[in-house]
């Protein structure tokens, strides 16, 4: 029979301890340690979630011979370097999104894991979920016809939160919640990207914190995205087509889903499994993976991470918006200092 597979987190911010109280009722799968920057830091994670070991520092977390998979919970600028750390010392590596600063860095990252033949993912949590699933059946149905436009909108008042203002930890609105509503597109309709437009708002360092991105796909259909991190906002995503629409309510933790036809009747409406967090089914899925002993996630392989990534990139270019080092990790065997950087900075528990 399977072991429990321990896990370790990376981190004790918000997204750390959703992932902690998520795992302590989870079968197959037992949260065995914590690392931090400091010891009372982990400690106090430690006590709260009931985790047996607690590291005051990530190289101590990852050489622990027990752990078989690190969850990374660090700001987006540390993620090449914490992950990169966990597969050299041998372990599995769920990581948060946005997976990388770019598409270059993750490139790098998954060639890596596969040259130490270990699962890599990313933690989108989305790209898991069975609403998702049933979303696409529905959608395949033909109920509201050929798809042709989407919309999705995610927004949060995190204009306080010094990560998401802070260029150099990887912040703005962009990977931090753009990344939802692109992932949601490409969900929906696939990765035919023919254009992307983008514009953005900055903060004084030059950090998008709104972003209004609209996509044409080669086939004709568009998608248009909106992501603020000034304000809140329905969080919705609606998928039109000939014959009525839907309507996805939270776009990064979906409640449920309408169908609606063209008179604007509700025909029906699939509300979300009952879950613990949401969480539980990218812990699943790796579970899974490394039983079966593969690298990658089909519910999130490294092509659809790669896919985002690139399209991340072309519209910080497209907006002149880029991260202090980010391409530093091309220097063989830099890494981040890990006392540069806190933990990752709480945020609302949905995000």
């Amino acid at each position: 029979m399977f072991d429990r597979l321990k896990v370790g987190i990376m981190g004790t911010g918000v997204i750390a301890g959703v992932m902690a109280q998520t795992l302590k009722d989870m079968r197959g799968v037992v949260c065995y340690a914590v690392g931090s920057r400091t010891a009372d830091k982990a400690e106090k994670f430690a006590q709260t979630y009931g985790i047996k070991k607690a590291y005051g520092s990530y190289e101590e977390l990852v050489i622990d011979p027990k752990v078989d998979l690190i969850y990374v919970a660090t700001p987006h600028s540390e993620h090449y370097a914490n992950v990169e750390m966990a597969l050299s010392a041998g372990k599995h590596v769920l990581c948060e999104k946005a997976f990388m600063l770019n598409e270059a860095q993750a490139v790098k990252s998954f060639e890596y894991a596969q040259e130490k033949n270990l699962l890599l993912t990313e933690a989108i949590w989305t790209r898991y979920m069975p609403i998702i699933t049933k979303l696409k059946e529905v959608l395949a149905s033909n109920v509201i016809g050929e798809p042709t436009m989407l919309t999705a909108n995610l927004g949060f008042n995190l204009s306080e939160i010094d990560r998401i203002n802070n260029p150099a930890l990887g912040g703005g609105a962009l990977l931090d919640l753009g990344v939802y509503a692109l992932n949601f597109a490409s969900m929906v309709f696939g990765n035919e990207v023919a254009d992307i437009a983008s514009i953005c708002t900055f903060n004084n360092l030059g950090v998008d914190m709104q972003d209004s991105i609209t996509l044409r796909y080669t086939d004709g259909k568009m998608a248009v995205l909106n992501a603020t991190a000034l304000s809140e906002c329905d969080k919705n995503g609606v998928v039109y087509g000939p014959k009525g629409y839907i309507v996805v309510e939270n776009i990064n933790n979906p409640l449920g889903f309408g169908v609606f036809d063209r008179e604007n009747k509700k025909l029906a409406y699939y509300k979300r499994p009952k879950q613990k967090t949401g969480y539980e089914y990218e812990v699943e899925a790796c579970v899974r993976a490394i039983q079966e002993k593969w690298l990658e996630c089909p519910e999130m392989p490294h092509s659809e991470t790669l896919k985002i990534m690139n399209m991340m990139d072309f519209i910080r270019k497209s907006n002149n918006i880029s991260f202090p080092g980010e391409n530093d990790f091309l220097k063989e065997g830099e890494y981040a200092k890990e006392d540069t950087v806190g933990d990752d900075t709480p945020l609302p528990d949905n995000v």
